[in-house]
């Protein structure tokens, strides 16, 4: 089952929020005898992403704890205001408004790519809501002008319309100049991120905004929050991806409780790519967590 639940970000924009399943049966009638609910796990998508993509998570998280996706402001169903804000502040304030309106404190944030530093931000902001964060290929180095301008070419050379869904998975599977081997994964991907309109399929996004929203952060590094998470934090990246070997180690150095994972055959898609091996590499660290009391948790300085 996926129920929609629409909350309000911090400025008034509508946003959507998904929970993929009922709390299990056990843990839903012990809520109603007044037990603890069900651990709450918030899944933060990428740039581009939607909350759909992370179904298949959803569907094992779901056993043990509460998963709800959002779809952040200018993604899938929710608002997308033409004067923004796309701002860091405007996405970490959106999720805190999301985590306390729907009652998920304090929340594992799962977060991939944009949505990871949002859930790192996020706990070095709001220690209280934060339970745990699984950053997954996410840099916390600066990328710099060069990889703006790289995105802007990219978007200019998307072929659109697209006159099927077919050919939006060929072109981000196969055509696309970004491709280094062919991925039907990454088509599909795409193909969750398009809508039919009267000319053909187009994006659900717009490319300019998508483009602001990655002028935030791209251009500064983000090590210092990095360093204010105080939970614990899985840093996993795919060996293919964007994170490097070298960078994510140092980001688990740098993080107070920080530990590293890694997905083998897995690119920047990680949890798409290789849903098996996510699994594998995230559960153990989710499990560590509901072995933890609760209480124990490191003192946050004022």
């Amino acid at each position: 089952m996926v129920r929609r639940i629409d909350v309000t970000g911090h400025d008034g924009v509508r946003l959507a929020a998904w929970e993929f399943a009922d709390p299990p049966k056990e843990r839903a009638e012990a809520a109603g005898a007044g037990a603890d609910r069900a651990p709450g796990v918030l899944l933060l998508h990428g740039l581009m992403g939607r909350a759909s993509h992370w179904a298949p998570t959803a569907r094992w998280l779901a056993e043990r704890y509460r998963a709800v996706g959002l779809d952040q402001r200018g993604h899938g169903r929710s608002d997308k205001p033409a004067d923004g804000p796309y701002t860091r502040d405007a996405y970490v304030c959106d999720a805190e408004a999301a985590i306390e309106q729907l009652g998920l404190g304090p929340v594992t944030v799962v977060g991939h790519a944009m949505g990871a530093l949002t859930g790192w931000q996020l706990a070095a902001k709001r220690p209280d809501l934060v339970r745990a964060v699984v950053i997954c290929d996410m840099r916390a180095s600066a990328l710099g002008a060069a990889s703006q301008r790289e995105w802007t070419d990219w978007f200019a050379s998307w072929p659109l319309p697209f006159a099927t869904l077919a050919d939006v998975r060929k072109w981000f599977g196969e055509d696309d100049p970004w491709v280094e081997r062919p991925n039907p994964l990454r088509g599909e991907f795409y193909a969750e991120v398009m809508a039919e309109r009267e000319d053909g399929w187009r994006p659900v996004f717009s490319r300019s905004q998508m483009l602001s929203s990655r002028a935030t952060w791209v251009y500064d590094a983000h090590w210092e929050e990095l360093a204010q998470v105080r939970c614990p934090a899985l840093v996993l990246r795919g060996l293919d991806g964007e994170l490097g070997r070298a960078e994510a180690q140092e980001m688990v150095r740098v993080l107070p409780r920080g530990q590293y994972a890694e997905v083998a055959d897995a690119g920047h898609l990680v949890h798409y790519d290789q849903p098996e091996g996510w699994r594998a590499a995230v559960e153990p660290f989710l499990e560590q967590l509901a072995e933890e009391p609760r209480g124990d948790r490191e003192p946050v300085a004022p």
